[in-house]
Formats: C-alpha cells, sequence, structure tokens
C-alpha cells in the first residue's frame, strides 16, 4: 500500500551520483512550467546553461541567470509531482542549490479568496504518490517557506491569501464530491506539485517556496476555464520570484 512506502532507514539503490558528478554554481534556484516564461527570461536577463536534466524524453537545461548583481539557477519543470520532485533532487545535486522558489498555476476552490490574488500555500493534501516515498503518512504536508513567501508580498503590497492547497496527480478526477471534502477541509486551489516537492525537500534538508496563481474555476455549477492561459503564463510571476530570491 502506498502508505507503506516511506522506508526512511534503508539506502537508496540509485542516487544521483551514479548518474552526473555533482556540481556547485548556486544557491537558490527559480522554477517555472511556463514555457513562455523561459523564453521571456532567456530573452530579458543574461543567462547561460550550467547543467542538463537529462531524460529519455529529452533534456531540460538548468540556467545560471544573473539579475541584480547576483546569480540564481533557473529551468523549465516537468509537470506532476513525481517529475517536478525528481527535478529538484537532480538540480540540487548538478548545481548545490539549496532553495527553490517555484511557482505555477491551480484551479481555484474558493474564488471569493483566490480571485485577484496570488495563492501562498501553507499545507498540501497529499492525493499523489511521490511524497508517500520522502515522508510518513498523513493527510496533509506542511510549506514552512510560506511565512517567507507571506513576508515578501506584504513587503511588496501584492495581494494574496495563505491556506491549504490540493495537490493531485489525477488532472481528469477532480470529481465533484473530492472537490467538496477539500473545500470542507479549507484547501483554496487545486495543483499537481506541491506536496510532492515539499516532501523531497524535507527529506533532503532543501528549502521551498512556493505561489500559486489561479486560473481555472472549479467552485462553480460549470467548469470554468478561461483564466488558464494567464495563470499559467503571466510574466509577474517572475518578478515576484526573483523578489524572493533577492530576499534569502
Amino acid at each position: 500500500m502506498i502508505i507503506h512506502s516511506y522506508d526512511p532507514d534503508s539506502p537508496a539503490i540509485i542516487s544521483p551520483a551514479d548518474l552526473n558528478p555533482a556540481g556547485r554554481f548556486f544557491d537558490t534556484c527559480i522554477v517555472t512550467f511556463s514555457y513562455i516564461i523561459r523564453d521571456h527570461a532567456l530573452a530579458a536577463f543574461p543567462c547561460r546553461p550550467v547543467a542538463e536534466i537529462k531524460a529519455c524524453n529529452g533534456v531540460s537545461p538548468i540556467y545560471s541567470l544573473q539579475a541584480e548583481g547576483r546569480e540564481y539557477g533557473f529551468y523549465l519543470s516537468h509537470v506532476g509531482a513525481a517529475c517536478a520532485a525528481t527535478d529538484v533532487i537532480e538540480c540540487a545535486h548538478l548545481t548545490g542549490a539549496r532553495n527553490f522558489i517555484l511557482f505555477g498555476s491551480a484551479g481555484s476552490l474558493n474564488q471569493a479568496a483566490t480571485a485577484g490574488r496570488y495563492v501562498v500555500p501553507t499545507e498540501a493534501y497529499r492525493d499523489e504518490g511521490m511524497s508517500y516515498h520522502y515522508a510518513p503518512p498523513a493527510d496533509y504536508i506542511a510549506l514552512p517557506g510560506s511565512e517567507k513567501v507571506a513576508e515578501v508580498f506584504r513587503e511588496a503590497a501584492v495581494p494574496f491569501v495563505q491556506g491549504r492547497v490540493w495537490t493531485t496527480d489525477a488532472f481528469y478526477r477532480e470529481t465533484r464530491d473530492q472537490t467538496a471534502r477539500r473545500q470542507r477541509e479549507g484547501c483554496l486551489a487545486v495543483e499537481m506539485e506541491l506536496a510532492g516537492v515539499q516532501a523531497v525537500c524535507d527529506f533532503h534538508q532543501l528549502r521551498l517556496y512556493a505561489f500559486l496563481m489561479t486560473g481555472d474555476v472549479l467552485d462553480t455549477p460549470e467548469y470554468q476555464y478561461e483564466g488558464l492561459h494567464a495563470a499559467n503564463h503571466d510574466l509577474a510571476k517572475l518578478d515576484l520570484a526573483l523578489r524572493i530570491a533577492q530576499s534569502l
């Protein structure tokens, strides 16, 4: 059973060091899920590739990005908890990064709370598989980096709301009944990565700072998706990620 997958005292058979040498380039890495934001960053800032996340279906470059006199990592993440969390593991090994600033889109479960505001997650419901290999079984996992993100947003006068989110592997199985249960537990939004990424960060003593922009809406009688493109690709999220990076 999935709840018995956590095995912290037994050594892993495969490690990133078996596949690639370790590197040391920067302490903080910015992670996007948007190819449009990636392309914008590569055009707007001095960037150079320093490492690669390799897979049989392609290579994802990790870049050094220069901003405000400092150097940060930057890459386009794969989607989904297992893939995004594995990217973090490999990036930490390849570059030495210890801080990960991750931003993406989410579906709103509470439009009254999230409309016109970023969501800064405090906990993630673990409706995925990755986190159960990296953390003891529990319904939710805490995101301690939320307080730092909230502090930066307050200083920048950025509208936001803090609260729980729901991480799911199954984009097309967000059912009415499951959505209602998560809403009753106080989840503001649903997304696909944070529980797994946070569990990996806790296990490997990395720090995660995450925020979301809601686009599609699930708490209405009919599914609304008109805002999804903007939530995925709004360039303002990169500026906010850089603010967080500069504060660390």
